[in-house]
């Protein structure tokens, strides 16, 4: 067994120990709020935004992006679980910034015969990389939510950019105008 799947093993025992009433929380969120943020490493939503275990949804994939699967899981965030409020956090010097598609493409086609893949499928995908500075970007998103046909004018969309160097979460105000409840 490996370093890196031992010390997860040896960690989850030690959770489970303290485990405790943890079994009994609901899956609905006790804030009655969903988040959609980067999944970057250096990024811990429970602690930048105070979350304890069962208080809110948690939706992370590269870049924080409001792509289809998102706006899927807020949905039934929204009219299964009973979210009311919708926070897109992304944050400050993203991976995602300062390349294309085509780059990413081409990644995968420059490697393809060391790790005997086809690369062709990396054509298929849009990878979302983010263009122009993070706060345009977050409003194209949070605009993208406040758009759906699905979206309720009641909920409440927040868009903040969270600072890497100083764990600040900071407001984005044109973003937090398109996502006011109507």
């Amino acid at each position: 067994m490996d370093k890196n799947v031992k010390e997860i093993h040896a960690a989850n025992a030690r959770y489970v120990e303290g485990f405790g009433d943890k079994g009994s929380l609901s899956h609905h969120p006790a804030r009655n709020i969903a988040i959609v943020t980067c999944m970057d490493c250096r990024l811990d939503p429970a602690k930048f935004a105070g979350l304890a275990k069962g208080d809110a949804h948690v939706i992370r994939n590269a870049g924080g992006r409001v792509t289809d699967d998102v706006i899927r899981s807020l949905l039934i965030s929204y009219k299964m679980l009973g979210t009311k409020e919708w926070f897109v956090i992304q944050h400050t010097h993203c991976g995602m910034m300062g390349f294309t598609n085509e780059d990413a493409r081409e990644l995968f086609a420059s490697d393809a015969h060391v790790h005997g893949i086809d690369p062709t499928e990396a054509h298929y995908i849009d990878f979302m990389p983010i263009s122009g500075t993070i706060e345009e970007n977050l409003v194209r998103d949070v605009r993208r939510l406040r758009t759906h046909p699905l979206v309720p004018a009641s909920i409440v969309i927040h868009g903040y950019v969270y600072d890497v160097h100083t764990g600040r979460l900071i407001v984005v105000e044109e973003a937090e105008k398109i996502g006011a409840a109507k």
